[in-house]
């Protein structure tokens, strides 16, 4: 099938650009930019794809359509809810990696964005794609979920959707590499920023906090609020969600370990440790959510670490899981399972 990608030039654009490529069901990928721009090739605006004869086009709605049978925008905050338009008004298939159309409310995506918001209707009608819960099968637009949010809510979902923690008791210190912040220049991203150094940003102001209490609400509405921390490592992929709270009194750690393994074992992309805690490098360069847990009976307390590749997972993969349910492919197709070595 043909598909449309707008946005190739951010790293999750990249990413899924590959993913694409590489996809046994894929038999062309057509690239679009800004639609007043010229059309330019793959290799000049992305020096990566040296020899590549691909061209990034200019945006049009109505070509796009005509040609393509799913369109991915890999674009910034903004500027996806304008260029989405039409493509709702046709119910024409779109996966959407910005977090543009993944809360439900106008006032909450301005409060938290600080954009304008898409239509009320147009927020409704989009499916927010954590792919481990909710089938994109049927839908016509599929809202990704963010890095930070998607690690955190696999880690989080046994926990909440089974009552074994006290509902106002989850703090999740995240910590995620550079690429996270995309490729805009921040001074905190900087080299000599970022080398050796540990920078907590963004303290209870996370955009992602926002979808993460929409969708644990949906699976327990007794959950307040969380407290959610992020952290900037000097790396540049990954992302661990360490994960604290209260367990209800009776639970056992035998109890804990097989609400995720009863969670997780029909799904291929997230793997369930109970004798260690997982690292970033055993993920990196896959499509795997690896989650451990440790339980604390002196105080209590249970600990989730989630760790996933923010790039993959935490974006372009996921797109693909939801690509592969949309039209009914099989679960794995075009998603990498082998981390990148050493």
């Amino acid at each position: 099938m043909h598909v449309a990608l707008v946005g190739v030039t951010g790293y999750s654009g990249m990413i899924l650009y590959q993913l694409l490529q590489q996809h046994p069901e894929v038999n062309q990928v057509d690239l679009y930019g800004h639609k007043n721009a010229k059309a330019q090739s793959l290799a000049t605006a992305v020096p990566q794809f040296i020899g590549s004869q691909a061209m990034i086009e200019p945006f049009a709605a109505e070509k796009i359509m005509a040609v393509d049978q799913v369109i991915f925008f890999a674009t910034s905050a903004g500027v996806t809810t304008e260029l989405a338009k039409p493509f709702i008004a046709a119910n024409f298939p779109v996966i959407d990696l910005s977090g543009d159309y993944r809360l439900r409310s106008r006032s909450s995506f301005k409060k938290w964005y600080h954009k304008e918001a898409p239509d009320q209707a147009a927020l409704q009608q989009a499916h927010y794609g954590l792919a481990e819960f909710h089938q994109a099968s049927g839908q016509t637009y599929i809202a990704n979920p963010g890095c930070y949010a998607t690690a955190t809510l696999l880690g989080l979902a046994p926990l909440v959707q089974q009552g074994l923690i006290e509902p106002d008791s989850i703090i999740v210190d995240a910590k995620s590499g550079t690429s996270g912040a995309g490729k805009k220049l921040a001074a905190n991203t900087h080299f000599t920023q970022t080398n050796e150094n540990l920078q907590v940003y963004k303290v209870n102001q996370h955009q992602h906090i926002p979808e993460i209490m929409q969708q644990l609400q949906e699976w327990n509405s007794q959950v307040p609020a969380i407290q959610f921390t992020t952290t900037l490592l000097p790396i540049t992929r990954g992302i661990m969600s360490s994960i604290y709270a209260t367990v209800k009194q009776g639970v056992t750690t035998q109890a804990l370990q097989h609400a995720f393994q009863d969670t997780y074992h029909e799904q291929p992309f997230v793997r369930v440790f109970t004798e260690q805690l997982p690292t970033l490098k055993q993920v990196i360069g896959t499509n795997f959510c690896d989650i451990g847990i440790v339980f604390n009976p002196i105080t209590q307390k249970v600990f989730v670490v989630s760790v996933i590749d923010n790039l993959l997972k935490g974006a372009g993969g996921q797109a693909i899981q939801n690509f592969n349910q949309l039209f009914s492919f099989p679960i794995a197709s075009g998603l990498p399972q082998t981390p990148i070595l050493p």
